[in-house]
């Protein structure tokens, strides 16, 4: 095993920048179990309601497991070299995960057409909930599209190698991450209810 002493400098930075990236990652995963804790404890009140969720949930689910496919693809062009189909497979990621916000807002549109707000006499605890819960989850989202600006740009002049991936890992990292977190967010808000 290499002692951590010994590693060249590069590497002692593209570690510690990794972990820094997993720390974020652990102060995410803290506040959404945060987010659905209080959901459950939530759910025993009097005036909850059970809403169904929107189909457009659904379907932004694909969007969001696609992207992370193509931006997996994008990675692998780059270690092969080739990188103006990585540019174009990291541009397609960005558009997916634009197609998924979209998505989410009209989501949103769907509940409130159902007749719930997220304040004021339509609203519930429950409505409340799913819209704090997926409005968090989209400010990550916003945070991952501007990554995959600077990912697609940085890809488009040529920074990255197979040797110099370090940023386009990062931003992978989170990107596979916040569509991991949504898979888990939409499974527990669609069977929470059944379960707790």
């Amino acid at each position: 095993m290499t002692d951590v002493t010994e590693l060249p400098i590069e590497q002692k930075i593209a570690r510690s920048k990794k972990q820094m990236m997993w720390f974020a990652i652990a102060s995410l995963v803290m506040m959404f179990a945060g987010l659905t804790s209080a959901y459950v404890v939530s759910s025993s009140r009097r005036d909850w309601v059970d809403i169904e969720m929107p189909s457009e949930f659904f379907y932004s689910t694909g969007v969001i497991l696609l992207s992370s496919l193509t931006l997996w693809l994008a990675k692998s062009l780059i270690k092969k070299g080739d990188k103006g189909a990585a540019m174009i497979f990291t541009a397609i990621t960005f558009v997916l995960g634009t197609a998924f916000v979209v998505m989410q807002f009209m989501g949103f549109n769907s509940i409130i057409e159902m007749g719930y707000r997220f304040t004021g006499a339509a609203s519930n605890v429950n409505a409340s909930f799913i819209y704090v819960i997926v409005v968090a989850h989209l400010a990550h989202i916003v945070a991952g599209l501007i990554a995959l600006t600077v990912m697609t740009v940085q890809t488009l002049r040529g920074k990255y190698t197979k040797e110099n991936l370090l940023g386009f890992e990062l931003g992978s990292i989170f990107w596979h991450f916040v569509d991991v977190l949504w898979i888990y967010l939409l499974l527990f808000l669609v069977f929470a209810k059944d379960i707790f």
